[in-house]
């Protein structure tokens, strides 16, 4: 990381310390990027503080006013209802020409309504889709960036930071919307490619008669193969300290973002079978009842005298 003086002069506030926030605000200090930050929760503040020479707020006001004008306050929030929130408490505390910018996951239409509704008050709007996970920390994390040409310019610092490098894991892609957007198309691709690999290790792993080692497999399909990936990287270590995986649910969350997807593709009338495919079987992981599969059984006992499994 970079420790130019351009950088050194910078300064940015960050709302929101969780698992991802917490980490940027940690790689950010160790870039030479001053933070102000602010968590509702005031221990990972001290936290920060106190390992990272973090700059600890105790409200949205005093994280503006521990910044210098032009002010730039990037948010770490959940999506809806609590980045609106905090978008709303900040516009009565920033001045003309001071920037938000919103690194969570976000619709990208309310993102285009925030950047209306900001550009109202003279204030830009910067949305920032933001992948790295757990990860980014270490190996920096990737930014896709939507918003005026300028606004974008004036925080390019913290972006080479929060990069892996300054030419590389960030662009500016396009207007206020973008951004958002193109980490939703992103989101999409990772449900497809996640459920590719979770049905190709579920058939390896149900041919018995060759007593697959699944940690051996997904280890040297990392080496020179067309589906070499980072997720496989993952999933190789995973498996190599657990690959029977009797302790984990067959639960799957889906984010808003893998439904935003499958509704811009129908929107747009572009054929997405695989995103939409792999949305909805996460929707079927997450029925705890049962209740279209036993529909499906009592069809089939109807019309083919087939058995029903009893439940108990």
């Amino acid at each position: 990381m970079s420790a130019s003086g351009e950088i050194k002069r910078m300064k940015i506030g960050l709302v929101g310390l969780g698992k991802m926030g917490g980490n940027m605000a940690r790689r950010l200090r160790r870039g030479g990027i001053e933070v102000v930050g602010y968590n509702r929760s005031s221990a990972i503040v001290e936290q920060l503080a106190d390992e990272e020479g973090m700059i600890g707020a105790d409200s949205l006001a005093d994280v503006v006013a521990k910044l210098d004008a032009p002010r730039a306050v990037w948010l770490m929030l959940p999506c809806g209802e609590p980045t609106e929130q905090a978008i709303e408490a900040l516009i009565p505390l920033l001045d003309e020409g001071d920037t938000i910018i919103d690194g969570g996951n976000a619709n990208y239409q309310d993102s285009q309504l925030r950047g209306v509704m900001l550009a109202d008050h003279k204030i830009n709007f910067i949305d920032s889709g933001t992948s790295g996970g757990i990860w980014g920390l270490a190996n920096g994390y990737c930014l896709m960036v939507g918003g005026e040409e300028e606004a974008v310019a004036a925080i390019e610092p913290v972006l080479k930071v929060l990069a892996p490098a300054d030419d590389r894991g960030w662009a500016h892609v396009g207007p206020i919307g973008s951004g958002h957007f193109t980490k939703m198309i992103h989101n999409g691709i990772e449900y497809g490619m996640m459920q590719a690999f979770a049905e190709g290790l579920d058939l390896l792993h149900g041919k018995e008669e060759f007593n697959l080692d699944l940690a051996q497999i997904t280890e040297l399909w990392r080496h020179s193969s067309v589906v070499r990936s980072w997720l496989l990287d993952l999933t190789a270590e995973a498996l190599s300290s657990d690959t029977k995986l009797e302790q984990i649910a067959p639960y799957v969350a889906d984010s808003g973002e893998g439904r935003w997807t499958a509704i811009e593709a129908i929107e747009q009338g572009v054929p997405a079978p695989v995103m939409t495919l792999a949305l909805q079987m996460r929707f079927a992981s997450q029925d705890e009842t049962g209740y279209g599969n036993r529909l499906l059984s009592v069809m089939r006992n109807a019309f083919g005298g087939h058995n029903i499994k009893d439940a108990n």
